[in-house]
């Protein structure tokens, strides 16, 4: 783009340069310089790069798009997750409980003795439940099948004649 006579600035406006650096620059000798050639590299993005600029543009185009008119009316629930005057009621003599057993002034106890008592039965009563448990696991724990099979003979004698005259007459 050129530019116009009007855009440039008027000399006055220009910065001022130091004199000895003024002719520093008229008397540089630009042979002095080597040549270098400029590689360019323009850089292109990767496919993965297009592909996820790609999703970004389609999710900004459907959030652009979008049809408000569609969405449904919903009343809101404002639940009230303050706890009411018993619950507070119960957790504060709860922790006034715990402050209690962990603040306790050991001081104030009494000292005592412990007196162990042997709460076992004498050996004659653990042997007569010894005797009494292997009663009742041998009857159990008692086999049907060790039988020996009987026959059972009903004997069931008659008076005689004799002994029925003898009791009429009695």
């Amino acid at each position: 783009m050129a530019c116009s006579v009007s855009d440039t600035p008027a000399l006055k406006d220009l910065p001022k340069v130091a004199n000895d650096l003024k002719s520093q620059l008229e008397s540089f000798n630009t042979g002095c310089l080597r040549d270098v050639d400029t590689n360019e590299k323009i850089v292109l993005p990767s496919a993965e790069d297009v592909a996820a600029e790609k999703t970004q543009k389609s999710l900004f185009d459907g959030i652009e798009k979008f049809d408000a008119t569609r969405l449904k009316h919903t009343e809101t629930q404002e639940k009230n997750p303050l706890p009411d005057k018993d619950v507070v009621a119960a957790e504060k003599a709860h922790q006034n409980l715990l402050d209690g057993v962990e603040h306790y002034d050991k001081t104030q106890m009494k000292h005592t003795t412990t007196e162990e008592k042997n709460p076992l039965p004498p050996k004659e009563a653990i042997e007569a439940e010894k005797e009494k448990n292997k009663f009742l696991n041998g009857i159990e724990n008692f086999d049907p099948a060790k039988l020996k099979h009987t026959e059972t003979c009903e004997k069931n004698p008659l008076p005689t004649k004799d002994i029925i005259e003898q009791e009429k007459t009695a």
